[in-house]
């Protein structure tokens, strides 16, 4: 059984990973997620890289939304991360950032939602559902906006150095029904990875909606990986 590190979105928390912990602790694997702080990318960087220290290898590193960008940066010159996973995640190249790559195509409702307060963002709670999938159990999504992280403006709009996909085995889980990162532009990232792709009919939040789907695709990657 492998040592997964999960690293959660824009707008959420360790805990949005509640239920793909549950769901992997019970096929025998170890998974912790990383706190970020959404202030800005570097501190997220930091916050998984102390998270990776606490952990010993072979580990997999995963990232969910915006968390795809921190992994490829975090994974760099670390030796005990033997894999990264995206799930439904942004997967910028050198030299470009998640913002610059979220204005790539359309059908992203996240501008429409996103309401601007003090130098923070967050999205409006009676459209969180919309954003993040209409799929996710009624209780759930209220929970979700509820308690949802304001993210500082800019922290998306850092450009990443040579990711650590480019040298390390990729998954991707593409998430088909998203209306946050449209599918479109999660196929293309996985394809110049070079990932091995799984679908899965979900909005942009099965790691709430989907955690048993979730983890079984992670527990491919592991397998993969040992």
């Amino acid at each position: 059984m492998a040592t997964i590190v999960l690293v959660h979105g824009l707008w959420s928390d360790g805990t949005s990973w509640a239920k793909v912990i549950t769901e992997l602790r019970a096929m025998g694997h170890h998974p912790v997620a990383a706190q970020l702080s959404l202030e800005s990318f570097g501190d997220d960087l930091a916050s998984v890289r102390r998270t990776l220290a606490t952990v010993s290898g072979p580990v997999l590193l995963v990232g969910w939304s915006y968390g795809g960008a921190v992994v490829g940066e975090a994974a760099r010159g670390t030796d005990s991360v033997k894999a990264l996973a995206y799930i439904a995640a942004f997967a910028p190249a050198e030299g470009e950032s998640v913002s610059e790559l979220s204005r790539k195509y359309p059908g992203s409702l996240i501008p429409k939602y996103v309401v601007v307060a003090d130098g923070h963002t967050y999205i409006a709670r009676e459209h969180f559902a919309d954003v993040m999938g209409t799929d996710i159990p009624a209780e759930a999504v209220a929970i979700a906006a509820a308690t949802q992280r304001m993210v500082r403006i800019g922290v998306d709009g850092t450009k990443v150095g040579p990711p650590a996909w480019q040298d390390l085995p990729v998954h991707y889980l593409v998430a088909t029904e998203d209306h946050a990162v449209p599918p479109v532009l999660q196929r293309e990232m996985a394809a110049r990875m070079g990932a091995t792709v799984s679908e899965i009919a979900s909005g942009h939040a099965p790691v709430i909606s989907h955690p048993r789907e979730v983890a079984e695709f992670l527990d491919r990657a592991c397998a993969a990986m040992l």
